[in-house]
């Protein structure tokens, strides 16, 4: 196979060196341009046609999120943004990854060796990710979407939500939760993200939808409406019962190299909730998830993943598919719809269960 031919975008000369030095060490990656900026980034573009695109955030003569929107628009490509930790990157780093953006690499993380290794792996799963151009939409303008008539007489039934999601995640998550109507049933999420983003990240998914959304608070109860995002880096988010469901953070260590983990939550759903639950894992690398998912499905629960055509990276939902965690597959667009159906009072006594057509 031919190498990845990635171009380094960056206006800090060290950090051009750094990036360089640490994708050189993988033979399966080449490093054929750098670019200091985005007007010289745009003609090595065109000289070099390289396979994917690191990208900084703030830099001089176009700010990077105007780059990152002309290349999506014009020449869809993946791009990896490498952001610092600051709250004004970690609000830029968040709306590249809606516009299109791979994945996002913190700069602070280039202290710990293990992330060198994690640069070269999301290099060459960019390289084969499912890039689409970028489409004008709600998500794109920052407004909040009109409830879909199908949910406007939506009453729960008492289930609560899993949802689990990686690269690819912001966009995916977005799609599903614009869905979502106010009194949406208490959802729960891990999305694999750097902890200084996912406080941004709550706050625009609140923004963008009609429940609230929050980041988790460690012995916050599960209420009707309510969103819950696991806080990235420091603890795992898991639900405690029987009773009234809380919120718990646990400083423990990473599973499957990842803290927060989507099994550490899928799993903790799965003992305190049984049959009570429904799991869904969406876009992203690796196996996360898998396991605590099929544990939710033994214990009654009902689970979906994303299919493979509209995930940006078809991993965790084919792992969780392949070991039989995943009672349904479907599209994005539909994955809200196949919750919603499930988490529905039914006052005939009829058990929910999937539509037979997607």
């Amino acid at each position: 196979m031919k190498p990845v031919r990635v171009l380094i975008v960056d206006d800090s000369a060290t950090m051009r060196t750094l990036l360089s030095a640490v994708l050189r060490l993988d033979p399966a990656i080449e490093v054929v341009g750098h670019a200091a900026d985005p007007l010289e980034a745009r003609t090595k573009i065109k000289e070099l046609n390289p396979d994917v695109i690191t990208l900084d955030v703030e830099m001089p003569n176009m700010n990077g999120l105007e780059f990152l929107e002309k290349i999506m628009r014009l020449r869809p490509m993946p791009v990896i943004m490498v952001s610092s930790l600051t709250s004004r990157d970690a609000t830029a780093t968040i709306t590249a990854l809606e516009i299109g953006a791979f994945d996002c690499i913190s700069k602070a993380s280039f202290s710990d060796d293990r992330a060198f290794g994690a640069l070269q792996a999301t290099v060459k799963a960019a390289a084969r990710a499912q890039i689409r151009p970028l489409a004008m939409n709600m998500h794109q303008a920052g407004g909040q979407h009109e409830q879909p008539a199908a949910n406007a007489d939506y009453v729960p039934n008492g289930k609560i939500v899993a949802i689990g999601s990686s690269t690819g995640g912001v966009e995916a998550l977005i799609a599903v939760l614009s869905q979502f109507p106010e009194n949406c049933p208490p959802t729960v999420i891990t999305q694999h993200m750097p902890g200084a983003f996912t406080k941004s990240f709550a706050e625009r998914l609140n923004r963008m939808s009609r429940p609230r959304v929050s980041e988790a608070v460690d012995g916050a109860p599960l209420t009707t409406g309510h969103v819950y995002l696991a806080p990235g880096g420091a603890t795992h988010l898991e639900i405690s019962g029987p009773g009234q469901l809380r919120c718990r953070l646990r400083s423990t260590d990473p599973v499957n190299g990842h803290r927060p983990s989507v099994d550490v939550l899928f799993a903790s759903v799965a003992r305190a909730t049984g049959s009570k639950s429904v799991g869904a894992i969406l876009t992203g690398m690796g196996r996360d998830g898998a396991a605590g998912l099929l544990q939710m499905r033994q214990a009654g629960a009902g689970t979906l993943g994303q299919d493979e055509a509209t995930s940006l990276v078809y991993g965790m939902p084919r792992v969780a598919f392949e070991v039989g965690a995943v009672e349904r597959q479907a599209p994005l667009d539909k994955i809200a719809s196949h919750i919603l159906a499930l988490t529905r009072s039914n006052s005939n006594g009829v058990k929910n269960v999937l539509p037979r057509t997607l």
